[in-house]
Formats: C-alpha cells, structure tokens, sequence
C-alpha cells in the first residue's frame, strides 16, 4: 500500500518530533554523508563535459525524486511511520512559519555569521555537525529572504507558469531552454540577479547559506523543498496526460547534447533505473 507525503504545515506534533528523530538517527549512523557526497558528486552544470543527470537537464526531476526515494527509505528504516514532508512555499511564505519552527527545521541564521542557533539542527545541540560540504563551515547557516538583497519566494502564478506548459522538455535539453516544464519548473532564466532565478532554484537563493552549492543536502530543508517540487511534477503530468518525459531517444552522435544527458530509456546513474520507470510512482507513495 502507497504511504503518504504530507504538508509540513499540517504536520502534528507527533509527526513532527517523529521526522526529526528519524533524521537525526540516520545523521548519527553514518548514512547522511552519502546523500551529501551524492550530490555534491552529480552537481554540474552546462559548461563542464559528461553527462548532466542531476541539474540543468531534463533528468532533473527524476533524478531528485529517486535521491528522495533514498533518502526516505534510510528515514523508514528508522521509523516505518516517517514519510519526507513538503514545503509549500507558495502559501508558507515568511520566515516563522512552517518548516521554520522550533521543533521541526529550526528558523533563521544570525546575523552576524548566518549560523542558525534555533531548533534540533543548530550547532549548539551537537547532533548536525557538517562534516561533508564544499566550505570549511561546520554548522548549518541561513540567510532567509537575503537580508542585504532581499529576494521573495516563488508565487502562485509563477508556479503555473511552469505548470501549464505542456511540453516536459526541448532541445538543446540544458539551463538555456525558453520553454518546457522542466526547466520552468528548475528555474534558470536569462538576465541578472533575482530576476533570472525561478521557481525551485529561487526557492534555493530565498532560504540560503548551506543550501546554495552541491552541498546543499546539508540543510534538511533541502528534502522539503525537493518533495514540493516533486508533487508539481506530478500534478503536471495530471494536467498533461498525454505528455510524457522528453527525450524520448538519445541525442545522435552530431548533437552537442550527446552523451550529455539521460533519455526516457536509458539508465538513471548511480542507479540501474530509467526516468520511465520513474514516471509513475503512485504505487510506493501519494501526496496529501
């Protein structure tokens, strides 16, 4: 029977003491690293050579939504009654609602050092030290909202702008793509600044600190606001019925984009999984 991802703001107590624990058991263990070092391994961009199967290309949606798939698992082999919650960041939209709240992810940074010092993941508790990251910094750090350049979330209307698009994806398959849902929904823009940010990478610049860069795994918040972006892709492909993951075949050897990024049917690294059959998953998890 398919378990349920719920809203972070309809989280009971319960629920929410029960998710934190389970995170900071699989921290203790061992196991968080390796979702750390995971990503921080699949986190390149346009201008580098190889293959893309996390950012900037059409894998991007189901690359992160079997990374959640992992990370759940480690969560349910702690405790079989946690799912991965999700951030709505269209309607929780200031910095003291939820997921910022004191007994599930903690609120801002301070300001002097962004060191956030609120909640079970701040440095001061000693159960979230970073230990992986791409910066020397050992405690978790936000900047919600950019005190210095203030930025705001994505709005309503900005996620259905994305979300009425009916085409997954087009050539040349990368962060330049003008149209498609993928890429509305991803986030890259043309331009400078906070204008050129979108949907889910604003969300990214919105909250923060350790969440900006491949080591972005290290604020929790990260599974939060990757389930939301998840539940838009399904919502999308319940729009768009018809519509189905692009490209359905590899780029040819004379494309720029060869060998660069994953086809429907070709396998999903780390995993021995296809974006196909990641397509449907209503029958390992639902959205409340």
């Amino acid at each position: 029977m398919a378990y349920v991802r719920k809203d972070a703001g309809m989280l009971t107590k319960t629920e929410r003491r029960r998710f934190v624990r389970a995170l900071l058991e699989v921290k203790r263990r061992g196991e968080y690293e390796e979702f750390v070092r995971m990503h921080i391994e699949y986190f390149s961009a346009d201008g580098e050579h190889g293959l893309r199967a996390a950012h900037m290309a059409p894998s991007f949606l189901p690359w992160h939504r079997r990374f959640l798939l992992e990370l759940e698992r480690a969560l349910r082999r702690v405790d079989s009654s946690v799912t991965v919650p999700y951030w709505d960041w269209t309607r929780d939209r200031t910095t003291t609602s939820a997921p910022w709240t004191a007994d599930l992810l903690g609120g801002n940074g301070r300001r002097s050092d962004h060191q956030v010092t609120t909640g079970p993941f701040a440095h001061r508790e000693g159960d979230w030290p970073i230990t992986t990251g791409v910066t020397d910094l050992k405690f978790l750090t936000r900047d919600l909202g950019r005190r210095r350049a203030r930025i705001d979330l994505p709005t309503k209307s900005e996620l259905e702008w994305a979300l009425k698009d009916p085409v997954y994806d087009m050539a040349p398959w990368n962060s330049t793509v003008p149209r498609g849902f993928r890429n509305k929904l991803e986030g890259w823009g043309g331009g400078r600044g906070a204008t050129s940010w979108h949907n889910h990478n604003r969300v990214h610049r919105w909250v923060g600190g350790t969440i900006l860069g491949g080591a972005s795994v290290n604020d929790p918040v990260f599974w939060l606001h990757h389930a939301f972006v998840d539940l838009q892709w399904h919502r999308w492909q319940l729009r768009h019925r018809r519509a189905r993951y692009l490209p359905a075949t590899p780029p040819g050897q004379d494309d720029e984009q060869y060998a660069r990024i994953v086809a429907r049917h070709q396998t999903l690294p780390p995993w021995d999984v296809t974006p196909d059959e990641l397509e449907d998953v209503s029958h390992i998890y639902r959205y409340a």
